[in-house]
């Protein structure tokens, strides 16, 4: 087979290359004598809120299929995978979901009713013992149909069996359809891409940038178990020799007391904090030096959170590091001041660079004056700065990236929103411009912020920030 050909045959996740052909006689033997076990059949305590979910986004396309997929297992190496998580806007409108399922609403009238495909059992089947994806007896039993009908309150739950005739009834039909596309790719194939599909999937995120309660106790809850895991991190701070021990340490609460972590972690020691996003975790911890932690702790609801802490490795700043520590720290509560609604998405970025260009300027790096720094045809301040101060957050740690530019980016803070707020300040080891007792640090400091009638709600100031107030947590932990 060529490899064109080969790249476009799906994946058979079913079987491995080394798996045995099981005769006649012992599928027959599997296929009974079995104890019936009947699943309990509980509500999904956030049920009607789904429900609720669902009927709104209906409203919007009256008339129109909407096909929203949980997505499939994906191929970490050859035929092993990571674990299984449902697409954030999937579990946005059902609270949870297994490999392959679907959801459906389907026009009714004036209104939809929700359909979900979700594997159903398959003890007695040859598939109970031969299918490495949905095989019970491979991956354990499956909610089921009928559980599943009750379990997510929705108006009918099928088979995946009955999933292929029903999607070709689509294509065969003059039907108004639009698909959440890139989380299955059976699914997308075997429909034309269109604007609408990517209208579903804008729609989607607009909903979800305004949070209610229950978002934002899941949000908080995040955060709560977030400070845990900093802690677990603190305590193995004293002794690691690798940043990998850190990353160890704040995966292991994220797993004991949550679903897992929400990002992969960066524990950037030394001046690997000066790579955004170091993920390696391989150097070394070296005593003096700062470690930079951006973690989150992801809930079972599939929440997260996402905090950053630039922490000690000795368990006190140098002077050197208190300078640029705490010029990030003002910034930061600049930002989270402008965290009001009404004000610009981008308010909250534009006071804390005035800060850290102003700084700058005080330290005799930046040699212009602070309009000159900030000019937008300039962004002199940005070669130590990088990066913006909020993104949303939610079931994302990137949260509602398909909403439109005017609604997020260019949008008004709107009560329910929450976003981090995180500026930073990075100056590289070779960076000639920067006097050499800087060069090597970087700091960043990051909260999640909810947007309030009062103003911002710090969801995650439990875990301490103000230099003096991290040397005294580090002290109390050791």
């Amino acid at each position: 087979m060529s490899a064109e050909r080969n790249a476009e045959k799906p994946l058979d996740a079913s079987t491995a290359s080394h798996d045995f052909e099981p005769p006649k006689a012992l599928i027959e033997f599997m296929a009974s004598g079995w104890i019936d076990r009947p699943m309990p059949v509980e509500v999904h305590p956030q049920a009607q809120r789904f429900r609720q979910r669902r009927e709104v986004l209906g409203r919007a396309y009256p008339g129109s299929y909407l096909l929203v997929p949980a997505g499939r297992e994906r191929v970490r190496a050859n035929d092993t995978f990571f674990r299984f998580r449902p697409s954030s806007d999937f579990a946005y409108l059902t609270g949870g979901g297994e490999p392959g399922a679907l959801l459906v609403l389907e026009p009714d009238g004036a209104s939809h009713r929700s359909v979900l495909f979700v594997p159903a059992h398959n003890r007695g089947q040859a598939e109970f013992f031969t299918d490495r994806v949905y095989g019970e007896l491979w991956v354990g039993r499956h909610r089921g149909v009928e559980e599943s009908r009750r379990f997510y309150v929705v108006d009918e739950c099928r088979p995946l069996q009955a999933l292929p005739p029903y999607l070709q009834e689509l294509r065969d039909g003059n039907y108004s359809l639009r698909l959440l596309r890139s989380h299955d790719e059976e699914i997308d194939r075997g429909f034309e891409t269109s604007d609408a599909d990517a209208e579903l999937a804008e729609h989607l995120a607009e909903m979800r940038l305004i949070k209610d309660e229950y978002e934002l106790d899941e949000l908080r809850k995040a955060c709560a178990i977030s400070k845990l895991a900093f802690e677990d991190a603190l305590r193995a701070m004293r002794a690691a020799k690798n940043e990998r021990e850190i990353e160890a340490a704040f995966w292991a609460r994220a797993r004991v007391d949550a679903n897992d972590i929400g990002y992969l972690t960066i524990a950037a020691a030394g001046d690997h904090a000066c790579t955004l996003h170091w993920t390696q975790n391989t150097g070394a911890m070296r005593p003096g030096s700062l470690l930079l932690l951006d973690a989150g702790v992801e809930c079972e609801s599939l929440y997260t959170a996402d905090i950053t802490r630039t922490l000690p490795i000795s368990g006190r700043f140098s002077p050197e590091q208190q300078v640029i520590y705490d010029l990030v720290w003002e910034a930061q509560r600049a930002g989270i001041e402008a965290v009001v609604p009404g004000n610009d998405f981008l308010e909250p970025h534009r006071r804390a660079m005035r800060v850290l260009a102003q700084g700058l300027i005080d330290l005799g790096i930046l040699k212009v004056s602070l309009e000159e720094a900030i000019d937008p045809d300039r962004l002199l301040h940005r070669r130590y700065t990088l990066h913006g101060t909020s993104h949303m957050l939610g079931l994302d740690v990137h949260d509602c990236a398909n909403a439109r530019t005017t609604e997020y980016r260019y949008g008004k803070l709107r009560e329910g929103m929450v976003l981090t707020v995180e500026p930073g300040c990075y100056f590289q080891p070779d960076d000639a411009t920067v006097p050499e007792r800087f060069r090597g640090i970087g700091v960043r400091i990051e909260d999640d912020v909810a947007v309030t009638r009062a103003g911002a709600e710090n969801l995650s100031s439990g875990v301490p920030s103000r230099r003096e107030d991290v040397e005294r947590w580090i002290a109390e932990l050791w």
